[in-house]
């Protein structure tokens, strides 16, 4: 008669299903989705501060960031404000490592411009253009406020230009224009496209793409 495979002391077990469950959510994290939340008004009225959302990596598994995508990315040098919260808690950042926990120290902006592009604000309307097509922002919070900072730039290969929906009130590219780095944030830095709202309730769901960069050349 074979002998009865040995059982595990209920504590070993405990230890190798929680030590499973961390490792199969690391993989989640790193190649799937990642929650974060977010730490500012500069994408209003898209979304709003505190927000808590999941973002997705596999759109960019085979390619970069696109004109119009919403992107969470690593802060590329001193944009975050000594305001934004930062979590302190050892459990909570324990939690943020295996992605259990909406994670801080990261920015989330709408790329505008993409390696190659010409960006310059503004024509006529006060419209920002991309390579000479103007584009019409139905997501901004007040379009009136958009040509308030004007600019003409080249995005460098392999390098973004981003942009809060809340123009009048959002520290990115144009921010740090003569920053080094000129205000661009490198392909690598990006983390993911915001792609689920799970925080509040009441805002559940999934975060829309838009076409108003279809007709950019």
């Amino acid at each position: 008669m074979s002998e009865e495979k040995r059982q595990l002391p209920l504590w070993q077990e405990s230890l190798l299903l929680v030590a499973t469950a961390l490792v199969l959510a690391l993989i989640v994290k790193t190649f799937f989705f990642q929650a974060f939340y977010i730490p500012s008004d500069s994408m209003v009225p898209t979304m709003v501060k505190n927000d808590k959302l999941l973002v997705q990596k596999w759109s960019y598994w085979s390619g970069g960031p696109e004109r119009g995508d919403i992107v969470v990315f690593r802060d590329p040098g001193n944009w975050l404000g000594p305001d934004v919260d930062e979590s302190s808690n050892a459990v909570q950042r324990g939690l943020e490592l295996v992605g259990l926990f909406p994670s801080g120290g990261h920015l989330i902006k709408r790329v505008i411009g993409t390696g190659g592009d010409r960006v310059v604000c503004c024509d006529a309307e006060g419209r920002t253009t991309v390579n000479g097509e103007p584009i019409d922002e139905p997501y901004l919070a007040d379009p009136s406020v958009n040509a308030d900072q004007t600019f003409d730039v080249k995005v460098p290969k392999g390098y973004l230009w981003v942009q809060g929906d809340n123009r009048g009130n959002s520290a990115d590219s144009r921010a740090h224009l003569g920053e080094p780095g000129g205000g661009f944030i490198a392909d690598e830095d990006v983390v993911g496209k915001a792609w689920l709202r799970v925080w509040p309730l009441n805002r559940f769901g999934t975060i829309e793409g838009t076409d108003a960069f279809d007709e950019v050349p």
